[in-house]
């Protein structure tokens, strides 16, 4: 059985992480407006817990359905090894399994339906605004510490090559293709936008040059820039603790509810 096991997570580790789960979470009192949450983790692996089943439990605690997503990855080895090794983890498939995932919340009869990821769960969500037909499109997004621009010098180089691949992140083409910024007019919905001076890991002008174009065409945008938080923070208020980013949820929620 240890053999079997290990085996397992050889297999898992080389051929990446293809699979998609979508896990619902519900508030104690019944809704019209849901979330779909996407972990963030470079295209090549998922914060679970951290921007995922924790944020979901917050938007129960403030009254919303939230559905969790867990997308496409590559999954360690392929990043550990440079070799990418299914195609099913590449770029499109994470919007695939976005759209997928909205297409199944919207079929509950929701009156809103929206969706929130953070760092390259950012990226996946803004480009669901962006590239989604109206019929899949989300109502609302908010990209949270976003991976947004796919061209130098402000990329987030791991997330390029983890959406893109060994080969294709080099393409110029694919960089403007998947750089939001210069897709504002495509965006349909209200966005929220959060990242903080202080970031380490995800350069704060990405989130800057969404909101900077969006406004630039007349579309909706409410962005939050605090001083401290770093990245990776999630809701959790322990990691907020003594920092400007702790006012993001409820500057989230307050412009949610404005909204709708």
């Amino acid at each position: 059985m240890k053999n079997i096991g290990l085996v397992l997570c050889f297999l898992w580790m080389v051929i990446g992480v293809n699979a998609q789960k979508l896990t619902e979470y519900l508030p104690e009192n019944t809704t019209d407006t849901a979330v779909v949450v996407c972990p963030g983790g470079s295209y090549y692996w998922l914060a679970r817990n951290s921007e995922g089943r924790d944020v979901a439990w917050w938007l129960n605690q403030n009254g919303y359905a939230a559905y969790v997503l867990e997308y496409p990855v590559s999954g360690w080895w392929s990043w550990f090894t440079h070799i990418r090794r299914s195609c099913c983890t590449q770029y499109p498939a994470q919007l695939d399994a976005l759209e997928d995932a909205l297409k199944t919340v919207k079929s509950k009869g929701y009156t809103m339906v929206g969706a929130m990821g953070f760092s390259a769960g950012g990226h996946l969500v803004m480009s669901g605004a962006v590239f989604l037909p109206d019929s899949t499109a989300p109502d609302f997004v908010a990209p949270i510490y976003p991976v947004i621009t796919m061209r130098d010098p402000y990329v987030h180089k791991r997330s390029r090559r983890g959406l893109m691949g060994e080969r294709r992140q080099h393409n110029p083409v694919m960089w403007d293709s998947l750089s939001l910024e210069l897709h504002a007019d495509q965006v349909r919905c209200p966005v929220f936008l959060l990242s903080c001076d202080d970031d380490p890991t995800v350069d704060w002008p990405n989130a800057q040059m969404m909101a900077d174009s969006l406004v630039a065409k007349g579309k909706p945008c409410h962005i939050v820039r605090p001083k401290t938080g770093g990245h990776g923070f999630g809701v959790s208020p322990e990691k907020m603790a003594g920092k400007e980013c702790a006012i993001w949820p409820e500057e989230f929620l307050k412009w949610l509810r404005k909204s709708m």
